[in-house]
């Protein structure tokens, strides 16, 4: 029982800020993200790195012209969950291996290795959103 107590006071933490699907646009959302993520003292990496690559992902391949992305972040005991939606739901991200000399295409393959856990969830249409999730201690 004093385990569900402890559960159920758990602190959940959340921000999520919408943002235009452009280089400006993901740029900024690793910005908000970092400064929300020194606010709740966690540490910045490799949050930042996942939050930055998500983002661009969604600037890049999920923009469709006119609509936004959304970056949302919640904290719930010592996971920190990051995910993006974007209004592209027909378009699911994959894994793909690129060649030695391929100037993008990695992307996955760096939130696969950062996260702890990561996935894709569809959404009401159009939507899909990206998440990854990271163990994370206070600093």
């Amino acid at each position: 029982m004093n385990q569900e107590i402890a559960h159920s006071l758990t602190p959940v933490r959340n921000f999520s800020v919408q943002l235009s699907s452009t280089p400006r646009g993901a740029r900024l959302a690793r910005l908000l993200a970092v400064e929300q993520l020194r606010a709740w003292s966690l540490p910045l990496d490799p949050a930042r790195q996942l939050i930055a690559e998500l983002s661009a992902n969604a600037a890049t391949h999920g923009r469709v012209r006119g609509r936004d992305f959304r970056l949302t972040l919640y904290v719930i005991g010592n996971v920190l969950r990051i995910e993006v939606t974007d209004t592209r739901g027909n378009h699911l991200p994959q894994p793909r291996q690129t060649p030695p000399d391929a100037e993008s295409g990695r992307g996955l393959l760096l939130v696969e290795a950062l996260s702890d856990r990561w996935g894709v969830s569809e959404g009401r249409f159009p939507r899909k959103t990206v998440w990854a999730e990271l163990r994370v201690t206070s600093r």
